[in-house]
């Protein structure tokens, strides 16, 4: 006989049952991206009320040493900065802070460094500061006291600009990312890729901040034993909606989705004008990352793209963008993520968007065949034809391999070219295998294309783009004339040039 169900679970009493400290490696292995890490550590410095944040690389010669985040913020005192390096912390949050779980400096910083140092000060009180040390952090939570002097001593470094009055700086050691072995132009490299990316991941979260006149972020790079500052540039907003002319008239136009348990959403529909090659939309990722929802939380972009189980994204809507600022009290209809990288919409949500109109009564649905139309017939009155072609695959980084789906019309129902590294003789730079629809690069020059970095699956993006669009036509055919043999003969003598003097440069620049 089945017995019949309890719907409440039935207790004898509680049981206080503290977390192991090895938490602490646990709220480390969250997948924080450095830049999203470090987006969590400048809305701590936007709650506390900063106006300048500086972004700090320190470098001793080809080595990077530290990295640091200072602030003009109302700073902390012994008391508060207690609170802020206590695990999940209470605090009270203002009804606009930026801040959510008592996690995101910790979390943040130990996800990417083995030591995060925190000084801080104020008006009124004298400079305080603390340090989470990994290995110590495991085996009891037990934090560092800073030493006062040196905790002055860091505060004074930056008593110029931008510390006056007031002010806090994390510092991390021990970072992660940062190269091990600094020669041949590797920690040149690096921060040129990173403070690139940092720049633009900033100013896109943040752009809303960035465009006010009393809100600055700076990154620099500093060498600490001779004071030369390598870099010193201001990070730009970077508006995923600031388009110079809407692709249609008829946009942007405000939707209403009435959201069960949260009331009305405005959504904000714009279409972006087409073959745009304004940064604030070709420098968001690929065609399927850019189009879809961005939530905006107190000003705070938390999610760039994307449909949260709407639909699915395709090339047709790639022009659509939808504005939503998240209500303050969103129950359970829109989840924010720990590292405040994505929102988890709830079918009531989704169901919602079904019925949104505005106030004309043009429905959501009507907007996304708008955007789906408008891009087609921007491809109509291209007036070129382009003909298709077989489609890119493996070893094709996925955000060229979209812009050449975008761009280029596929033949249906054809296996795609993969590109991969494969040891070859001297004297080639690259060997056809047309029954497996394969480009082979030779793996002698490897390094000297990568410049010493790491490879990956998807390494060489430009080279490897390159020599798709010169050979893809091969394929096509199913045998090669004189005419193409020649021309694979000639690209073949200059490739292995290019790549024998390339190896010669790499070479000079490690001696």
């Amino acid at each position: 006989m089945t017995q019949a169900w309890q719907f409440d679970v039935p207790t004898t009493g509680t049981k206080l049952l503290p977390p192991d400290a090895r938490y602490m490696e646990a709220l480390s292995s969250q997948g924080y991206g450095f830049e999203v890490a470090i987006a969590d550590l400048v809305d701590n410095s936007i709650d506390a009320g900063a106006k300048d944040v500086v972004i700090h690389f320190l470098r001793d010669g080809d080595q990077l040493v530290s990295l640091l985040v200072v602030d003009d913020g109302h700073g902390m005192d012994d008391a508060t900065l207690d609170v802020a390096m206590t695990v999940g912390g209470r605090r009270d949050y203002a009804p606009d802070s930026l801040g959510m779980f008592g996690t995101g400096l910790k979390s943040a910083s130990l996800s990417h460094a083995s030591a995060v140092t925190v000084v801080s000060t104020t008006k009124r009180t004298r400079t305080v500061g603390r340090r989470w040390l990994m290995e110590r952090a495991v085996s009891g939570f037990q934090c560092d006291i800073v030493d006062p002097d040196y905790a002055q001593t860091l505060i004074d470094r930056y008593a110029d600009r931008p510390i006056v009055w007031q002010g806090t700086v994390v510092r991390w050691d021990g970072v992660k990312d940062f190269p091990k072995h600094g020669g041949g132009g590797q920690t040149d490299r690096y921060l040129q890729r990173t403070l690139s990316k940092l720049g633009l991941h900033l100013g896109l979260h943040l752009h809303r901040f960035l465009a006010r006149e009393d809100f600055n972020i700076t990154i620099a790079v500093e060498d600490v034993r001779t004071g030369t500052i390598f870099l010193d540039f201001g990070v730009d907003p970077l508006d995923p909606f600031d388009y110079p002319v809407s692709g249609s008239p008829s946009y942007p136009r405000r939707f209403i989705a009435r959201v069960d348990g949260v009331g009305d959403v405005a959504l904000d529909a714009h279409i972006w004008t087409p073959k745009s090659n304004r940064d604030e939309y070709k420098a968001l990722g690929s065609v399927i990352d850019r189009q879809g929802f961005y939530f905006y939380r107190h000003d705070r972009l938390v999610q760039a793209g994307g449909w949260n189980n709407f639909r699915q994204p395709e090339q047709h809507l790639s022009l659509a963008r939808v504005a939503v600022d998240l209500p303050n009290d969103s129950g359970d209809a829109f989840r924010l993520t720990v590292k405040k990288s994505g929102v988890e919409a709830s079918p009531d949500y989704t169901s919602a968007l079904e019925a949104a109109t505005a106030e004309d009564g043009h429905t959501f649905l009507t907007y996304l065949a708008d955007a789906d139309s408008v891009y087609r017939e921007a491809r109509k009155r291209s007036g070129t034809t382009r003909k298709p072609v077989i489609p890119p695959g493996k070893g094709i980084a996925p955000s060229v391999r979209e812009v050449i789906e975008e761009e280029l019309p596929l033949i249906p129902f054809e296996n795609p070219i993969s590109v991969r590294w494969q040891l070859l003789d001297n004297e080639i730079f690259f060997e056809i295998d047309r029954e497996n629809r394969t480009i082979a690069m030779n793996q002698r020059y490897r390094s000297a294309i990568l410049g010493g970095r790491s490879g990956g699956l998807n390494d060489a993006p430009m080279l490897k783009a390159l020599l798709y669009l010169l050979l893809h036509k091969v394929f096509e055919s199913e045998y090669a004339g004189p005419r193409e043999k020649d021309n694979l003969q000639l690209w073949q003598s200059i490739l292995v040039a290019a790549a024998r003097s390339e190896s010669g440069r790499v070479s000079d620049d490690e001696q």
